[in-house]
């Protein structure tokens, strides 16, 4: 029997929440069914709540330390779920994902460096490239028949001996496709990187989200290979919901990254953390579990019945089945419309919000991605209005 209610429908209007009050200025209306940015509606976790009342009922919100027990909840989180060995020494606090790939591209690169990404990807790491005046290196994945994305390994060292990157940045898993990539193509990976000299940034906060009771495989745990270059970023921000507060981790396991590089961060502060931070994390990795799993069958759910909606009733688009996340890649391109019509049949027409697939890079024209970590009944609601706009085009 369910413990917790993913039907529960919460009002997110005027708490300064992107995914809501940030509409108007993102779509140009504000009355959407908002189905965009990553981060979910259901209800936080009330153990990791309830952790936090505990502490903000005391007067006092001060400078804060991280416990020794707030670094135990993530090693034992990695190694229970993940198989990932990890020691206190080999990870620290980063205030967000993004900003650690940052500070990882600032420490480890020059202007003017190169560093390959694989698009359709998540936009931020071409931003963070581009935006620190490096250099975006596109190595874009290949979309089979069966609807997978795979890497192109050829192209990909063709790559490393024309362009000599200094860097990789992985989406693992990979989002917008919802990809868990299997052993043999990040073993590959890592081998390639380390006979070229490039490091690898994992960026797995999508890690605790894979489905259908399967594993993710760490990439820095895959070789020996891949932990001598990998600099691992992680969260419990998509996984319990909580990424307002702003939990991260950085992991290397290589000392002659990770000594100089921690170093920099601490004299720099970059590794301070917040109360809020610490005890919702470690409340989550310690009482959050059961939470996680029925969040996690709920969202399985959610994709079959999105599934066999799309099959029934909207068959023109073919949603990429994830095998992580709740995110759902949507190939439109049997529709024969420009990305600008497109978007506009979604925001105008079906009123949903959703993230314009040219944002992941050009191979995500003719795609919009979903996010269906809501009610069912907002999912059912929101698939019947898109039938009635897919509809419309034929009249």
């Amino acid at each position: 029997m369910s413990r917790y209610d993913f039907d529960q429908l919460i009002d997110r209007q005027g708490t300064y929440a992107v995914k809501i009050d940030a509409m108007e200025q993102r779509f140009g209306r504000a009355d959407l069914t908002s189905m965009w940015i990553a981060d979910m509606d259901f209800a936080v976790c009330p153990e990791i709540v309830e952790s936090l009342k505990q502490r903000i009922d005391h007067p006092i919100y001060g400078y804060a330390i991280a416990s020794d027990s707030y670094w135990q909840s993530i090693i034992n989180w990695l190694d229970h779920r993940h198989n990932f060995k990890v020691s206190r020494n080999e990870i620290t606090y980063i205030p967000g994902v993004v900003k650690g790939i940052a500070l990882v591209v600032n420490y480890f690169t020059q202007p003017g460096d190169k560093i390959v990404i694989q698009p359709p990807v998540y936009h931020p790491f071409k931003n963070v490239v581009e935006g620190n005046n490096r250099v975006v290196v596109n190595n874009p994945l290949i979309l089979t028949e069966n609807y997978r994305y795979e890497m192109d390994f050829d192209h990909l060292e063709k790559i490393f001996v024309e362009e000599k990157p200094k860097m990789m940045i992985l989406c693992n898993p990979h989002n917008p496709g919802g990809i868990r990539w299997d052993n043999a193509s990040l073993l590959r990976l890592a081998t390639l990187c380390k006979a070229h000299n490039v490091l690898v940034i994992s960026d797995e906060i999508h890690a605790d989200l894979v489905l259908n009771g399967k594993r993710h495989h760490q990439f820095a745990s895959i070789s020996q290979d891949a932990s001598d270059i990998c600099i691992t970023l992680g969260a419990p921000s998509k996984t319990f919901n909580i990424p307002g507060l702003v939990s991260s981790w950085v992991i290397i396991q290589n000392e002659q990254l990770r000594e100089p590089f921690f170093k920099w961060l601490s004299v720099n502060e970059f590794d301070a953390t917040t109360f809020t931070a610490t005890i919702a994390t470690e409340a989550a990795y310690t009482l959050g579990e059961q939470w996680l799993d029925e969040a996690l069958e709920y969202i399985e759910g959610n994709i079959d019945f999105m599934i066999d909606y799309f099959a029934a009733n909207i068959p023109q688009i073919k949603p990429v089945r994830p095998q992580a996340s709740f995110l759902i890649w949507l190939d439109c391109r049997e529709l024969g419309l420009t990305q600008e019509q497109l978007v506009d049949i979604f925001v105008n027409k079906a009123r949903l919000a959703l993230n314009d697939g040219k944002m992941f890079g050009a191979e995500g024209e003719g795609f919009m991605r979903m996010n269906i970590a809501c009610p069912r009944s907002v999912l059912n609601n929101a698939l019947a209005s898109l039938a009635d706009a897919v509809k419309s085009l034929a009249q």
